[in-house]
């Protein structure tokens, strides 16, 4: 202890005043590196935890691909359609929601936009659970277009009905025929049904063979499923777009059928018809899409998201319209078959037809309850009716006046069993409330020519044309006399000198039917038009002497 004491004393004797001072300084810097040690070491504790998550987690948010279905079921069908009309629906409600100003559904809505805005809040949250299912189950994107087999495993076609005209639609209400304007006119609604496919083949065949069409290298569209029939060389194949959910089809270009309309009518019989939901679903597709075109054009500044949703919109409108023309295409070939025979091809009346039934689809109103093809049946006809008074004829007359052609022949008949004999024009002209000139004026125009070529008789060898006079033909007599007159005027200038000859016959148009001028003889010649008058009055006296004149007067009488 002792020695220890010693020792003590002497360092603090050497060392008193620095001992103070490294004290002073050591204490608080043994506190700062403590204090920085932690700082360090808490942070680098879980900076490599993080890192270890972030790594695990990678992989879960990168799941591997889903092959896409190429074969749907029909539970896969319902599933996509269901989608599809989810989406469809959540892009209406907020397209509606925009124009009514409201543009964020998560704000308390005002009372009347309160119904929209928890249906738009619904869709949020199912639509996205509705896609993941789809991915999940390989079913694609909403976006996927279904073909048309696809679609029969849901809405199978219904069975063939056989064609009625029935009475006119009657309102359950009311109690009286539905009446439409078309085209500024009150038309009482019939209820009119779809024929068969089959049916309107036989009777096609039937209206064909008795037009007696040229029947030549016609195109043909067959389907790819088929069997190729070994003339698929000189084919061309049309492929399905995004527009059409139409199967692909080629085009046989050289001789592969001899009857079109048959063709035709398969291919359209391969569209399901529409039940009055679908019609409904459709329209309403069609008229979401006309807006979303509206907007488009009249917004100037649009978000790019909601452009796009607008886009989609509209093109989804146009494919409901073409499935609605597509499926309502054989009414038209069940209406047209009714006007074969009056001067226009039966083709040519599908196709005017389906101008009407576009019309038609334009038109549309799903909100007065009859079905499409009641609706549409009247703009078919008037785009037939309208086609035949514009076409069918040989000489055209305005529409109009082929109106008050069929009225006329229309009371002609009616009178004609009323009365057992044919009217007069006063009698119809009494009827019409129109003068009897007038009633014979429109008579005419009612005519149809008639073939020069016709053939007459049982035997057919001789031509209608034959039997009429041709007014401009020259008669046989008078060609004659006039030959023999020519040969007698060669004859006498034969006589004169080649000068003097040459002189009248240039200066009467002897030669080529044009008379001559004095100055124009002159320049032929070579002299001054005072030489020619000279000439040719030499020359004249020449020819009144009798033994020249005496031989031409017997052609003036």
């Amino acid at each position: 202890m002792a020695v220890f004491s010693a020792l003590k004393n002497k360092v603090k004797s050497k060392k008193a005043t620095p001992a103070k001072k490294s004290t002073a300084k050591k204490a608080p810097a043994k506190k700062s590196a403590a204090k920085k040690v932690v700082a360090k070491k808490a942070p680098a504790k879980k900076a490599p935890a993080k890192k270890v998550a972030a790594k695990k987690v990678a992989p879960k948010k990168a799941p591997a691909k889903i092959a896409v279905k190429a074969i749907l079921t029909e539970k896969d069908v319902h599933i996509i359609v269901d989608t599809k009309n989810a989406v469809i629906r959540q892009k209406e409600i907020l397209v509606e929601l925009e124009v009514r100003g409201v543009t964020n559904i998560n704000r308390i809505p005002k009372k009347v936009d309160k119904d929209l805005v928890d249906e738009a809040r619904a869709l949020a949250i199912s639509v996205p659970v509705m896609i993941e299912k789809m991915r999940k189950a390989g079913l694609g994107a909403p976006s996927r277009i279904l073909k048309k087999n696809e679609l029969a495993l849901i809405a199978p076609p219904p069975a063939p009905v056989a064609p009625v005209v029935a009475a006119p639609k009657i309102d359950a209400k009311t109690g009286k025929a539905v009446v439409a304007k078309i085209d500024g006119e009150d038309v009482e609604l019939e209820e009119v049904e779809l024929e068969d496919v089959e049916a309107l083949i036989a009777e096609a065949v039937e209206i064909i063979d008795s037009e007696a069409e040229d029947k030549g290298n016609q195109p043909r569209v067959v389907n790819l499923a088929e069997e190729a029939s070994g003339n698929e060389e000189d084919a061309f194949t049309i492929k399905a777009s995004e527009e059409d959910d139409a199967p692909a089809q080629t085009v046989m270009t050289a001789g592969a059928t001899a009857d079109p309309v048959k063709d035709y009518l398969k291919q359209i019989g391969r569209v399901a018809l529409l039940n009055a939901e679908l019609e409904v679903e459709l329209a309403t597709r069609i008229e979401a899409g006309l807006f979303a075109e509206f907007k488009i054009s009249t917004e100037k500044k649009l978000d790019k998201k909601l452009k796009r949703e607008l886009d989609w919109i509209v093109e989804d409108g146009k494919r409901a319209k073409n499935h609605l023309l597509e499926a309502n295409l054989r009414l038209v070939v069940s209406l047209a078959k009714r006007y074969t025979g009056r001067g226009m091809l039966f083709l040519d009346l599908i196709q005017e037809g389906n101008l009407g039934l576009i019309r038609a689809v334009e038109k549309f109103d799903y909100t007065k309850g009859y079905k499409f093809s009641t609706y549409a049946t009247w703009w078919i006809r008037q785009a037939i009716t309208r086609a035949m008074a514009d076409q069918a004829r040989t000489i055209r007359i305005p529409v109009h006046m082929v109106e008050v052609i069929n009225k006329l022949a229309r009371v002609q008949r009616q009178m004609l069993q009323d009365l057992g004999r044919e009217p007069t024009p006063e009698e119809l002209a009494k009827e019409l409330d129109m003068t009897p000139e007038k009633v014979v004026e429109v008579q005419k125009y009612g005519r149809e020519p008639i073939s020069l070529h016709t053939p007459l008789g049982e035997e057919g060898d001789s031509e209608f044309g034959d039997l009429i006079e041709d007014s401009e033909a020259v008669v046989p007599a008078d060609a004659v006399s006039f030959t023999l007159l020519q040969e007698q005027l060669h004859s006498v200038l034969d006589t004169l000198s080649e000068r003097e000859a040459g002189v009248v016959a240039m200066r009467f148009g002897l030669t080529d039917g044009q008379p001559k001028t004095l100055d124009e003889i002159g320049k032929v010649y070579g002299v001054t038009r005072e030489r020619i008058r000279q000439i040719e009055s030499k020359t004249m006296s020449k020819l009144r002497h009798p033994s020249r004149s005496q031989v031409l007067r017997d052609y003036l009488d």
